[in-house]
């Protein structure tokens, strides 16, 4: 049966070569997708870099509050009016930066020992400006605190008698985890394309053969039905660990296209984080090579199958959000589900984890349990098919 089964590897894998506009199309993304996710990466790091580098606020009325922009200066902070129609540039998100605005009676309020107000412009649906809003927030709430200083000095009363208590800041995460929240879309890039790749195998292989009529001929061979799964899996999956392979290694050469100082010091992706990325793609791979076999095997045609498949890329591009929008974090649960698993795993190599052997062994245990049903369920829909 094996060497059956190594005969129909052959000439799937000879049929997958002759389509090489697809081929290329499929393995030129996966070498593509690393460095233009990291780029992508690199340059939103290198743009908020930039802002907080540039030091600039702007401001409508700052010549109402002379001591405002005192303080601002001293702080580094150059000050730019804000232009006419700034609100109408904010909610069109037209202009990056919230706008401060100062009204007339500012500094004679402060002199006269009361709180002036102010408004802080921006837009919720302006992320670049929502994001800057918190830093011009906690200018401000310097500023107020300079002038309440100044106050309790005047009265001759000693500023830190009001302050009882003193809070040190500290940072546990370590720079690999502080890196990994900006690449957590990396698994996620990495995962679609595993699955694109094997889609279109998985789907010529079974519902392809069957819309042009030669899978029927193919099953009067005096193979096993089992040996012809099992060489048409084997095509699918190689091909999918192909793509697997490319994309991983693909990430290596990709850092040296990081525009963002801090992110290339902070995101490391070697050798070993590329060899623990494919020990948890790889049975991946073969598993959603089976599924979406199963999937297709029973559509009359290609364009049926892939309206059923849909559903399995819906399934792979949603479940990682759990791990991202999930308020309870990690669950033991997260390792019994694949792609949930291999997401999870796969942050954890990022953030420079430790993990146990056995969290490693059961997402391996689930794939190749959820790819023997898989396969079986493909030889008995073929065995019927021939004995009908």
């Amino acid at each position: 049966m094996m060497s059956a089964a190594w005969i129909v590897l052959r000439k799937e894998l000879l049929d997958a070569l002759r389509d090489r506009r697809t081929l290329l199309v499929i393995l030129f993304s996966s070498v593509a997708i690393g460095p233009l996710v990291l780029v992508l990466l690199s340059t939103l790091v290198a743009d908020l870099e930039e802002r907080a580098e540039a030091r600039e606020i702007i401001v409508a009325g700052i010549e109402h509050a002379p001591s405002l922009r005192n303080y601002l200066e001293r702080q580094t902070y150059r000050i730019r009016p804000a232009p006419a129609d700034h609100e109408r540039l904010l909610q069109g998100n037209r202009l990056g930066e919230p706008v401060l605005v100062v009204g007339e009676g500012f500094e004679a309020a402060l002199a006269r020992g009361e709180a002036p107000r102010v408004e802080l412009l921006s837009s919720s649906a302006n992320p670049r400006a929502a994001t800057g809003a918190a830093r011009v927030a906690r200018l401000l709430q310097g500023f107020a605190q300079e002038q309440a200083m100044l106050r309790l000095a005047w009265r001759g009363v000693a500023p830190g008698s009001l302050q009882a208590i003193e809070v040190d800041e500290r940072d546990l995460a370590s720079p690999a985890a502080r890196a990994a929240q900006w690449a957590t879309l990396v698994p996620f890039f990495v995962l679609m394309a595993v699955v694109y790749g094997a889609l279109h195998a998985a789907l010529d292989t079974t519902a392809g053969e069957r819309e042009r009529g030669s899978l029927e001929p193919l099953m009067m061979n005096p193979v096993p039905p089992l040996a012809l799964v099992l060489g048409k899996w084997a095509a699918v999956a190689a091909v999918a660990m192909l793509i697997a392979l490319l994309s991983c290694a693909s990430f290596l050469p990709g850092q040296w296209l990081l525009r963002s100082e801090l992110l290339a010091a902070m995101f490391r992706f070697g050798w070993r984080e590329g060899a623990m990325f494919l020990a948890l793609l790889l049975p991946l791979a073969g598993a959603l090579a089976a599924l979406l076999m199963a999937i297709a095997i029973r559509c009359r045609s290609v364009k049926e199958a892939q309206a059923n498949a849909t559903v399995v890329v819906l399934l792979v591009s949603l479940l990682p959000l759990l791990t991202l929008f999930g308020r309870s974090g990690e669950a033991p649960w997260h390792l019994w589900m694949p792609v949930l698993a291999q997401t999870t795993l796969m942050a954890r190599v990022l953030k420079g984890e430790s993990m146990a052997g056995w969290e490693l062994l059961l997402p391996l245990v689930v794939c190749t349990l959820l790819g023997a049903l898989c396969l079986a369920f493909v030889a008995r829909t073929l065995r019927h098919s021939v004995s009908r």
